[in-house]
């Protein structure tokens, strides 16, 4: 069974592991396509027609799918590397640990946000972005620049403490966890999170920036720990609702995955510590 671990926690070995498997998968050329289909998630999903990776109840099984699947691409080139996640309620400076050189790298510098520093900076060589929003092939951050504090752990436990899964109309005015968990409404945590990294982060094509990788394995597990906290509740909406992805409908781009199907994470893996 994988481990999810915390990247504070990671060994140099493992680092390494992850990175390198991260860089392998971006030179075979397959690492963007998993650009493209958030951007057309994010382009496509609206408050008043068909939404299902974001402004919707499907959010959360929708993204632990796409992790999983990343995940697995990596482990197709590395059968050691699991996902780490980046605990923001703890790692919350441009100066912590997972923006060192052995991980994400730094922040922008200049005026173009551009990352020099880390694995991803594109003098090295190892990452030309090819999928991006403007005409610039490097990979760009602004730690801090545009929203100055990133969630705390008591924002955490506040949205944690939310006992109904989603509410009508299901898109970004809901009130719920997932709505206030992805944050639309409340405290704002995954967006906030997006915004706070800045550069590629702010966009549709995000997962420029590997580091959505582990911003959204934690909002993974903290998915986990509400399902831990509310066992009497579960996904909503059970029945078919327009629009929007129910229990057991079918989750696009994939044909054969419905949100039941990823309520239990521990069917493929675990993480190092509950939330």
């Amino acid at each position: 069974m994988a481990i999810r671990k915390n990247q504070a926690t990671l060994t140099a070995a493992e680092k390494r592991a992850f990175v390198n498997a991260v860089l392998e998968l971006k030179r075979r050329g397959d690492y963007d396509a998993y650009v493209t289909t958030h951007n057309s998630f994010i382009m496509s999903d609206t408050d008043r027609g068909e939404r299902t990776g974001h402004r919707a109840p499907s959010f959360l099984p929708w993204h632990r799918r796409f992790l999983l699947q990343f995940e697995q691409a990596l482990q197709g080139i590395d059968a050691t590397v699991t996902l780490p996640y980046w605990d923001w309620t703890a790692d919350r400076t441009p100066q912590a640990g997972l923006w060192g050189p052995d991980l994400m790298g730094g922040s922008g510098s200049g005026d173009d946000s551009r990352v020099t520093t880390g694995p991803f900076a594109h003098d090295g060589g190892n990452w030309p972005l090819t999928v991006a929003p403007d005409s610039r092939d490097f990979l760009t951050r602004d730690l801090g620049g545009a929203v100055g504090d990133l969630p705390t752990r008591a924002d955490v436990d506040s949205v944690l403490a939310l006992a109904t899964y989603d509410a009508a109309p299901f898109n970004s005015s809901s009130t719920g966890f997932r709505n206030n968990l992805e944050g639309w409404v409340g405290v704002n945590l995954h967006n906030r999170v997006h915004v706070w990294v800045g550069g590629h982060m702010s966009t549709g094509m995000s997962p420029d920036d590997p580091v959505f990788w582990l911003h959204h394995c934690f909002i993974d597990r903290l998915w986990a720990g509400w399902q831990k906290r509310h066992p009497d509740q579960g996904y909503l909406p059970v029945k078919a609702t327009r629009n929007v992805v129910a229990l057991h409908g079918t989750m696009k781009p994939w044909n054969d995955v419905t949100p039941a199907d990823l309520l239990d994470h521990t069917k493929f893996y675990t993480y190092d510590t509950d939330y």
